[in-house]
């Protein structure tokens, strides 16, 4: 993928704003090809100057802000160029969110850690510290931990019947007979 400086997309769009000159002889002139220049003008259009700056630094969602982004792009009649625009995002990545949701969940929108697996155990450790602990203190530690576990799934499940509620079921789904 070329990459171009935001010098020449001002340049491009500004020439295009100026009037006089299609999409098309702009294209020849700067040896682009015009879908390119046909997106940096609607980018423009859309978000302003900064909209055709490159982003340097890798950017992470959080779940909620995910859902968000798909939540009112089904309920607003906008289209995704627009949603994008306004919540910053390209429009592709918001496609894959929501193509996410609705294949595997929002188990599927978390963030996952990268790399492989380590292959050193470090079941050693824990062995160790609950071998000195007192019996009742190691009890109280693994309830207080099955009730967060509890917790966070009743959670989660209330949040899966909420979105259900809210965008239904999927279209691709058949029903049984």
């Amino acid at each position: 993928m070329v990459k171009y400086s935001a010098k020449l997309k001002a340049e491009v769009v500004g020439e295009y704003l100026q009037g006089g000159t299609s999409i098309r002889h702009l294209s020849e002139k700067h040896n682009l090809p015009h879908k390119q220049v046909g997106f940096w003008i609607q980018k423009y259009r859309l978000s302003g100057v900064d909209s055709l700056k490159r982003k340097r630094t890798k950017r992470s969602f959080p779940v909620e802000f995910k859902i968000d982004v798909i939540n009112y792009y089904q309920t607003h009649d906008e289209t995704l160029a627009e949603v994008s625009a306004k919540f910053d995002v390209n429009s592709c990545q918001i496609s894959h969110w929501r193509r996410t949701f609705n294949q595997y969940g929002i188990e599927a929108l978390k963030s996952h850690p990268k790399g492989r697996k380590s292959k050193v155990k470090h079941d050693k450790k824990k062995l160790r510290k609950l071998v000195n602990k007192n019996e009742v203190d190691r009890l109280r530690e693994e309830l207080a931990q099955k009730n967060k576990e509890l917790y966070d799934t009743k959670l989660e499940n209330d949040i899966l019947k909420k979105s259900m509620t809210l965008f239904g079921t999927s279209k691709g789904e058949k029903k049984r007979k």
